[in-house]
């Protein structure tokens, strides 16, 4: 989860529905700030109820493992994704094609609202990709802080959202709200007041989301997976291997080097197809047991 997050059209919301741990992680997340509300409340008795929920575990080994990857891989995959922009975005392009098989299978009962709903998230999505051609700031963008705390704080609570949710990273939505040089230059002159008001609207925003995301998936599951592979679909467009790989939301025939970054897509999408299609056989083999 963590080297998907690092990729623009990618996030760790894509990885946990692949493997089959969305549900169980929004579930963590939304009990996580049951308890918060709780203790804010001074409800001592339902916050010791609520923090015993949580599968403490569970949740700290997948938070350790997402930091682990991103301190390990991330210098390896900005620079593979800057030397070799076309070939790896073949890559990403295929592992998010294969996603979508898996993710499709989740959808208890396929019916017509079912599939417009993938079809219309899919469209609408690719629309707002389409509003900002580059997905990364200039190169000698200043890293400076010009805005007020409140839009710090509105801003971190829209990009965790994005984080949680298969199709589109946190960093490519700060890109896009023209905040993604604000937080580096906050994080850069420990502007406490800047990170302090991003911290709390990631805190606001994940506790609100995961309320909203774990009642809509209990209420209306297929509705939900649906708009997720409607997600999955529409970043697509991020991923689309020409001109410049994620570099850009632009669009482009093939051309020059095509070969190589159309097995790369095979390959990706044949490997995730392939694992998931293992992991079935092993927990049939498990239950048969």
């Amino acid at each position: 989860m963590g080297a998907a997050d690092i990729v623009p059209g990618v996030s760790g919301g894509t990885v946990a529905l692949v493997l089959g741990i969305y549900e169980r992680l929004i579930r963590n997340v939304h009990t996580g700030a049951q308890s918060l509300k709780s203790l804010i409340t001074a409800d001592i008795k339902g916050f010791g109820t609520t923090i015993r929920q949580v599968e403490w575990v569970w949740l700290l080994s997948l938070l350790a493992g997402i930091l682990a990857a991103v301190a390990a891989l991330s210098s390896v995959i900005e620079r593979l994704l800057n030397d070799q922009p076309v070939r790896m975005a073949a890559l990403f392009f295929g592992l998010v094609v294969g996603s979508l098989t898996v993710a499709w299978r989740l959808i208890r009962s396929v019916g017509p609202i079912e599939i417009g709903t993938v079809i219309a998230v899919a469209i609408a999505l690719f629309l707002v990709l389409g509003l900002r051609s580059d997905t990364a700031v200039a190169e000698d963008a200043a890293e400076v802080v010009t805005k007020s705390w409140w839009i710090f704080f509105l801003s971190g609570a829209v990009a965790i959202c994005a984080m949680i949710l298969p199709g589109i990273s946190g960093s490519f939505i700060l890109v896009m709200l023209g905040m993604y040089t604000e937080v580096l230059g906050a994080v850069n002159d420990r502007d406490l007041v800047a990170l302090a008001a991003t911290a709390a609207g990631c805190v606001v925003g994940l506790a609100l989301f995961s309320t909203v995301l774990n009642w809509a998936l209990e209420q209306h599951h297929d509705l939900v997976m649906s708009a997720m592979v409607g997600l999955m679909l529409g970043s697509l467009r991020v991923l689309w291997p020409w001109p410049y790989g994620t570099k850009t939301t632009e669009l482009a025939a093939p051309s020059g080097d095509v070969v190589v970054p159309i097995l790369l897509a095979i390959a990706g999408c044949v490997l995730v197809i392939g694992v998931e299609i293992a992991a079935t056989r092993k927990t049939r083999r498990s239950l048969a047991h």
